[in-house]
């Protein structure tokens, strides 16, 4: 039984080298990266928010009036606490989106249209229906799709006009 372990190991590396890359190719778009800056910033409703996740991969949600809005694995679209978005996974710090001199980006129609959506439920799917494209379609609805951070980084950097910073959320 130890093959279908090595071929874990081995898969796990290969996303990690790959995130790494993602990351040193989208210098231009993202200035700090989850983790990379320790300023702070206060979270504002509409605002992009992550966690890491195993360290391989970033889980993300709209902040709106203490929640946070996600679509979860199970395909439920629902409101949770900052503690139950970090609970299950790696991450102990929730990052949210900023410019370049720290100003929260943050879309309060955006996060009406998550609101609207808590108990709704969306197929999920790793690859076509994650958590990165339900944010995009908060931001964008009917626009363009997602699959990974890095992707949806190109796109809250679009939406905005802005590089993005990534910032642990103050007070939360």
């Amino acid at each position: 039984m130890p093959i279908p372990f090595l071929w874990l190991g081995v898969g796990l590396g290969a996303l990690a080298a790959g995130k790494h890359l993602a990351r040193e190719r989208s210098r231009d778009i993202v200035l700090h990266h989850p983790g990379e800056s320790q300023q702070s910033a206060a979270i504002l409703n509409g605002a992009v928010v992550c966690c890491g996740v195993f360290g391989v991969f970033d889980h993300s949600g709209i902040w709106m009036d203490g929640s946070i809005i996600e679509l979860n694995g199970n395909g439920l679209i629902r409101a949770v606490s900052p503690q139950r978005f970090l609970a299950n996974r790696s991450g102990d710090k929730i990052f949210v989106a900023c410019d370049a001199d720290g100003n929260v980006l943050a879309d309060l129609q955006a996060g009406e249209r998550a609101v609207a959506r808590v108990f709704e439920y969306s197929a999920y799917d790793l690859m076509r229906n994650n958590c990165h494209q339900f944010v995009l379609s908060c931001l964008t609805p009917g626009v363009g799709h997602v699959t990974l951070f890095n992707e949806l980084n190109i796109s809250v950097s679009r939406h905005f006009g802005q590089s993005l910073s990534w910032r642990p959320a103050f007070g939360v």
